[in-house]
């Protein structure tokens, strides 16, 4: 809802686009951080934790921001949470999950976000049919409160210690040693492309929407927060069916039908502008949006941890993050740009639609090494799409 809410005090779209860039490289660093902390024995909780304040020192601000730089200091407080939050959360899956197998720890977890997603956009319409959109910021400031009371009650479970004493030794080469990182690129890739949707949805398309396109009538911030909640409505209700269903099957598969999801949905988004009905379109285009979510996002988390090594996967989640952050860098500025040259979202949409398309073979050809626990294995062939040793 953030570049609503700037939108509407006359920010450009290229503003709007500049600061979520700039929260996202400062992102970047602090991911890296915290991911080789969490390789050092970090305990999960505590960046988490950390996270909370930083995210409650942003909400006071944006919702204070009147000008451009109080919304850039906003947004890079944001992004340090973000950066601290996600390498965490996502190595405490598999070490929550005990003999549960990773896949549907991860479908489960995407559920919860997902709904999570759901709520925060329907409290965001809410808001904005009031006129007071900046309560939003204040609806997160008190979720954020809420994780840390939680997590101070009931910390994440982490059980590598006896296990990392263990290895110390073989280890001590073996982190001196990147060649772990080549069969991740792949992985990475795709989620470049992926992410780089997810974040023009968050900042490109709710201004795309307002504004209309070349034939496509603009639609009002109520309406077009309406349309932002329908999707994520869609996205809760299809997360834990859709990533229950992928959990038996190979993360190949999983990423192959989330592009070829994120393919239709931007085509479709793409097409609107050319028609004066196209806000049909939009509508249409929000299932297969809502279904390439629910399939990308746990499936990329498995595939992040079915390709690592278990003693290097707090950085390998804060690489994965990092392909957020370097498409909340890029998608905002590329996004906003265009929109401000082109009027409409025509070529945006079009260029993603290709963009996944092209990256469909890679996904088809990943070949996972590892299981939650470390132990290697061997998967069927990811082009299948048949239940390897997860579901059985």
């Amino acid at each position: 809802m953030t570049p609503m809410v700037f939108h509407a005090i006359d920010f450009s779209a290229s503003q709007v686009g500049s600061g979520l860039a700039l929260s996202a490289l400062v992102g970047t660093v602090v991911r890296f951080l915290s991911g080789a902390l969490l390789d050092r024995g970090l305990s999960c909780s505590w960046p988490v934790r950390i996270t909370t304040i930083l995210a409650v020192l942003a909400d006071i601000t944006l919702f204070r921001a009147n000008s451009y730089s109080g919304f850039v200091i906003g947004e890079i407080l944001l992004g340090s949470a973000a950066g601290l939050y996600w390498p965490a959360i996502e190595l405490a899956v598999p070490l929550s999950c005990g003999s549960v197998p990773s896949g549907r720890g991860y479908a489960l977890v995407r559920s919860a976000d997902a709904l999570g997603f759901g709520i925060g956009a329907l409290f965001g319409s809410l808001c904005a049919w009031l006129g007071m959109l900046r309560l939003i910021y204040g609806v997160e400031a008190i979720c954020m409160i809420a994780v840390l009371l939680l997590i101070s009650l009931y910390p994440l479970l982490d059980e590598r210690r006896t296990a990392s004493e263990q290895r110390l030794q073989d280890d001590s080469e073996e982190r001196l040693n990147l060649t772990w990182l080549i069969p991740l690129l792949p992985v990475l890739a795709i989620s470049i492309v992926a992410t780089g949707i997810l974040s023009l949805e968050q900042s490109a398309l709710p201004i795309d929407l307002v504004r209309g396109g070349l034939e496509r009538p603009g639609l009002s911030e109520t309406s077009s927060g309406g349309l932002i909640a329908l999707q994520l409505t869609l996205l809760v209700i299809l997360q834990w069916p859709v990533g229950r269903w992928l959990a038996d099957r190979s993360v190949g598969f999983g990423l192959g039908l989330s592009l070829s999801s994120f393919s239709v949905a931007c085509l479709l988004l793409g097409l609107s502008a050319l028609t004066s009905t196209g806000t049909t379109l939009v509508v249409l285009a929000l299932l297969p949006m809502a279904l390439a979510q629910a399939a990308f996002l746990p499936t990329a988390t498995e595939a992040v941890i079915e390709e690592t090594p278990p003693q290097h996967r707090g950085l390998a989640m804060a690489l994965f993050s990092q392909c957020f952050a370097i498409s909340a860098i890029v998608a905002p500025l590329i996004g906003g740009t265009l929109l401000d040259r082109q009027g409409h979202g025509l070529l945006l949409w079009i260029g993603m639609a290709a963009a996944c398309l092209a990256m469909l073979p890679t996904a088809y050809q990943l070949r996972p090494r590892f299981d939650s626990s470390g132990s290697q294995k061997h998967l069927v062939d990811a082009v299948a799409g048949n239940p390897g040793p997860l579901g059985s």
